[in-house]
């Protein structure tokens, strides 16, 4: 099920690494003291700058992700937080394994994503459609993928149910060592630069509902890759939202690099789902031992 891990890890980059703790901004995106952010102790900036993005509930996003040799690619549409996530992204693969896999398999590299609260779809395209009864979309519950998983499951059902902007802000406050870089232009718009390096398996730990067995399981999975630790930056803007967030951080298969661009706070958000006659779930693909291109091992 390697192309739709890939597709879940495309939205967990587009949060951060840890899932929510549940609290949210009480005030909107146009409120508040323009600036205030760049004047502020960095810690205090940063509760501040979690609070407004978080409180915005809804923004454009746009970005590239590479996992080593496992995969690269970009992403662009629009989340939203309000209740749990939503929300519609194009997904792109432009290399590694999982894109070949996706193209030997008779698609173009471009996945349709839409999110909701407790699963998300996939339009793999007339490729899978031909082996599928004319079907093009994949459901996939999150509880399912926690149950495939194993404990790396479980924490990308955490993550991907938790998923907002404000992660890579709340990332940097549980770092203990962020510090503010200074004042640069992000695609035209004057921001506040801060930077971190955050411990993975530390901050899941504090910022997750699994339990001891559970975090025990994923740090030793955590080990096994060679990730330990990713250095965090974020850019804010003058109304102390979120703007622009790169995570880096080294696995034994290679470099993990995410940069991800936030705009249009409080957007309109997609919320259909597709046709029933369209979809077809992904369990019930594993129980049939189909050897498609969202089930790929």
């Amino acid at each position: 099920m390697g192309t739709a891990l890939a597709a879940a890890a495309a939205l967990t980059s587009i949060a951060a690494c840890s899932g929510s703790d549940g609290s949210k901004g009480s005030d909107g995106a146009g409120e508040g003291k323009a600036g205030a952010v760049s004047k502020a102790s960095p810690v205090a900036a940063l509760k501040q700058v979690q609070q407004k993005t978080g409180g915005a509930q809804s923004a454009k996003v746009e970005g590239t992700t590479e996992m080593g040799t496992a995969m690269s690619m970009k992403q662009s549409g629009a989340i939203g937080w309000a209740d749990g996530l939503s929300g519609a992204l194009t997904i792109t693969y432009t290399g590694g394994t999982m894109g070949d896999a996706l193209k030997q398999a008779g698609g173009d590299g471009s996945v349709e994503a839409r999110y909701f609260k407790d699963e998300y779809y996939a339009n793999m395209g007339d490729a899978m459609a031909a082996n599928t009864g004319g079907k093009h979309w994949i459901r996939y519950s999150y509880k399912d993928l926690a149950e495939l998983g194993g404990a790396s499951g479980d924490v990308m059902k955490d993550q991907i149910q938790n998923s907002t902007p404000e992660q890579g802000v709340k990332a940097l406050l549980a770092s203990g060592d962020v510090k503010k870089v200074g004042q640069e232009d992000v695609r035209g718009v004057p921001a506040t630069h801060y930077s971190g390096t955050v411990d993975v398996a530390d901050l899941t730990a504090k910022n997750s509902d699994l339990d001891a067995k559970q975090l025990a399981a994923f740090k030793e999975q955590l080990a096994l890759a060679g990730v330990t630790t990713q250095t965090v930056d974020i850019w804010v803007d003058k109304n102390d939202l979120l703007v622009k967030k790169t995570e880096r951080g080294e696995m034994k298969t290679g470099t993990f690099n995410s940069t991800l661009f936030y705009s249009e706070y409080g957007t309109e958000v997609p919320s259909e789902k597709p046709a029933a006659s369209d979809t077809v779930d992904f369990k019930e693909m594993l129980k049939q031992g189909g050897d498609t291109p969202g089930a790929a091992s």
